[in-house]
C-alpha cells in the first residue's frame, strides 16, 4: 500500500501523471481560485534556465555541489528536492537539496522589471490553463530587496503582468506581501511602511519562510499596524515543526490585538487537538491547506485523516499548491485531485472546496458572484 509510509520520489512523479492524465475529471474543468501560491516558488525549471541564460550565468540549484550543466539536469535537480526532515535522518546532502535551499536560490535570478514580469505571466499562463479565475499570490520582498532589486522594478514586474493576466487570460489577481520569519521584525516593518506605496495590488499581508524558534507573535507590531490600515492579515503554520500547536494558536487567537488572523496557511495539525479544531471552526476561520507539500514528510494516510478532521468539523478548507514547481510540479489541479482521491470526496464534496476557496478569497464582491455562477454552470453541464 502507498499510504503507509513515506510515498517515494518515483511514487509521488508516478501519482501526479496518473492523477494528470484524467482529463475528464470534474476538478480539471471547474473554474478555481488560487489562495496560496508563493510565486517565487513557481519558477519552472525551463524558466529558471532561460533566466540564467539572459543574464548569462550558470543555472544554479541549492548550492555548488550540485552540478548543473544542462535543462536536463536542472529538472532532475527539481525532481530530487528533499524535506529537512529528511535531511536530518542521515541523507548524504552533498548531492541533494532541501526545499529551501531550492526556493532561495531561485531568488537570484529575479533583478529586473522584465525577470518579475516573466516569473508573474508564466504562472498566470499556467493558471488559466487550469481554469483559475482568480488567484492571491505571495510574494517575499525581503528577498528580493536584500539583493539591491528595486520595489519599481519588483512590483512593477507583477503589475505589468497582472493587468496582462486580466485583459487577456480572464483572471483577476490581488497580491499578498509575506514577512520572512527568520528576519528581524523590525525589518518586516520597514518593508511593510515601504510597500504601503503599492496598497492597490496588495490586499493582504503574511508571514512565512523558515519557522523554527520564530513564533508568530514576534510580528504582533506589524500585524497591527496592517489591522489598522485595513489589509487582510494570514500567516503560515507549517506541518509538523516545532511548537506547531502553539503556533496556531497564536494565528487563530491572539495575534493582531487579541483576536486573531483572518486566515491561517497549512495549520493541518489543528486537527491534532480538539481544543484547536474547536477554536478555528468557532471563528470561522479558513485555511489553505496544500496536500502535495506534505508529501515528502507526512504519510499519505495520515494527511488524509486530518483534512477530513477538519471538513467535518466544518473548518472551511481551501486546496491550494503552495511552491508547486518545487513540490513534483503539482499545481492547484493535481493537489484537488489528491485530496479527492485520498480522502475519498465525491464531486459533490470536491466543488464544495472549491467553493469555500471562492468565499474564502479577497476578491469584490463581483468577481465571487461570477466565479460562483460559473462553478454552479460547470457542475450543472
Amino acid at each position: 500500500m502507498i499510504c503507509a509510509k513515506l510515498l517515494t520520489q518515483a511514487a509521488r512523479l508516478a501519482l501526479r501523471d496518473e492523477l494528470g492524465a484524467n482529463q475528464s475529471a470534474l476538478m480539471h474543468k471547474i473554474p478555481k481560485v488560487e489562495l496560496h501560491v508563493h510565486i517565487e516558488g513557481t519558477l519552472t525549471p525551463e524558466l529558471r534556465w532561460r533566466l540564467a541564460q539572459r543574464r548569462g550565468v550558470k543555472a544554479r540549484f541549492g548550492h555548488d555541489d550540485i552540478k548543473i550543466d544542462t535543462l536536463q539536469d536542472l529538472r532532475t535537480a527539481y525532481d530530487n528536492i528533499i524535506s529537512s526532515a529528511q535531511l536530518c535522518a542521515g541523507l548524504p546532502s552533498e548531492h541533494l537539496v532541501t526545499f529551501f535551499q531550492a526556493y532561495y536560490s531561485g531568488f537570484e535570478f529575479l533583478t529586473t522589471r522584465q525577470d518579475f514580469y516573466d516569473l508573474a505571466m508564466d504562472w498566470f499562463r499556467r493558471a488559466a490553463a487550469m481554469n483559475v479565475r482568480y488567484c492571491e499570490p505571495f510574494f517575499d520582498p525581503q528577498g528580493h530587496t536584500s539583493r539591491g532589486v528595486t520595489w519599481e522594478d519588483m512590483m512593477g514586474g507583477f503589475r505589468d503582468a497582472q493587468r496582462t493576466a486580466a485583459s487577456e487570460l480572464n483572471i483577476q489577481s490581488r497580491w499578498i506581501m509575506c514577512f520572512l520569519r527568520d528576519q528581524p521584525p523590525e525589518d518586516a516593518i520597514k518593508h511593510y511602511k515601504a510597500a504601503l506605496e503599492y496598497r492597490d495590488m496588495i490586499v493582504g499581508i503574511g508571514l512565512d519562510s523558515n519557522e523554527r524558534d520564530r513564533p508568530p507573535c514576534l510580528f504582533e507590531e506589524v500585524f497591527a499596524l496592517a489591522r489598522r490600515d485595513g489589509f487582510k492579515l494570514t500567516a503560515h503554520c507549517d506541518v509538523g515543526v516545532k511548537d506547531t500547536h502553539t503556533h496556531i494558536r497564536q494565528v487563530a487567537s491572539t495575534l493582531a490585538g487579541g483576536c486573531g488572523l483572518d486566515r491561517m496557511d497549512h495549520g493541518l495539525n489543528v486537527a491534532d487537538k480538539t481544543d484547536l479544531t474547536a477554536l478555528v471552526a468557532q471563528r470561522d476561520m479558513s485555511m489553505t491547506i496544500c496536500p502535495w507539500a506534505y508529501l515528502r514528510r507526512e504519510t499519505y494516510d495520515s494527511i488524509a485523516e486530518r483534512i477530513r478532521v477538519l471538513v467535518d468539523a466544518g473548518i472551511r478548507v481551501s486546496i491550494a499548491s503552495d511552491s508547486p514547481a518545487y513540490t513534483d510540479q503539482s499545481w492547484v489541479t493535481h493537489n484537488l485531485l489528491l485530496t479527492q482521491r485520498m480522502c475519498g470526496f465525491t464531486d459533490r464534496d470536491m466543488v464544495k472546496l472549491v467553493k469555500n476557496g471562492v468565499d474564502a478569497s479577497w476578491a469584490e464582491p463581483n468577481v465571487k458572484e461570477a466565479i460562483l455562477l460559473e462553478i454552479d454552470a460547470v457542475q450543472d453541464s
